[in-house]
């Protein structure tokens, strides 16, 4: 059994700091970095490549919606022509701060409103794949399982990775819960790491109306910004390898 952890981090923005990504840096093997678009700047973008590759974490682009005051998470009704173009800058900027800190990006992961949107927003989640398709082709994409954004994603050629989340709560129909939502978020770190395990080696995690799910994951997200974070996504990669999971980045570093 084999699985990759991934955390979204770069997320700081000039003076002010979100998360420990050092300490994260430590832990998981594919790091999610924000392009500027809902949060991080150019420096925070180099200082991040830089110490993923130090460290041989694979870096994807975590690209997003042009929503700095929202952090990313307000549903934007942009045409798939400017879209496909946004994605597209967010692609070459960190592929620049990656190719300066000896490596390249290996996958793209949207980020909030942008992540969920394309689970079933067939035009957006076609100029999404449009601008990968266009900008590097040997891109992974990483999406929610069933997204229609996978599945045009296949269609047109790419490599896709399916994602868990570690903590959130899942929806009946394997969505994530609305953060609104009682159970959306989860801080218990071993209650994670208990339920990452049941994952990886069942295939099933329960639902927030305790029904169970059928869900296949290459790679679990322990999110970078949530109180914990770092002591969270430590439980879940200690859980994981008493369970003798191998944790291992799913696109090359």
């Amino acid at each position: 059994m084999r699985i990759d952890l991934n955390s979204d981090l770069g997320e700081a923005f000039g003076s002010w700091q979100m998360g420990d990504d050092e300490a994260m840096l430590d832990i998981v093997t594919s790091a999610n970095v924000a392009c500027g678009f809902h949060a991080g700047d150019p420096s925070v973008a180099r200082r991040t490549c830089a110490n993923a590759a130090a460290r041989g974490v694979s870096i994807g682009a975590h690209v997003a919606y042009r929503d700095l005051a929202g952090f990313g998470r307000r549903f934007m009704d942009v045409s798939p022509a400017e879209l496909t173009a946004d994605v597209l800058y967010q692609l070459g900027a960190l592929q620049a701060m990656a190719k300066v800190a000896g490596t390249e990006l290996t996958y793209v992961k949207p980020h909030g409103a942008l992540y969920n949107t394309i689970v079933h927003h067939e035009k957006q989640a076609a100029a999404v794949v449009e601008a990968i398709v266009a900008f590097d082709p040997d891109l992974v994409l990483l999406g929610l399982p069933g997204a229609v954004v996978l599945d045009l994603a296949e269609e047109a050629g790419l490599r896709t990775a399916r994602e868990a989340f570690a903590d959130r709560g899942y929806m009946p129909d394997g969505t994530l819960a609305p953060r609104s939502q009682e159970g959306s978020v989860l801080h218990d770190p071993w209650q994670v790491a208990a339920r990452m395990v049941q994952l990886v080696t069942t295939g099933t995690l329960e639902a927030v109306d305790g029904s169970t799910l059928s869900i296949e994951a290459d790679s679990i997200c322990t999110h970078g910004d949530s109180p914990g974070a770092v002591a969270m996504a430590g439980a879940v990669k200690e859980a994981l390898t008493a369970a003798e999971v191998e944790v291992a980045a799913f696109a090359g570093s």
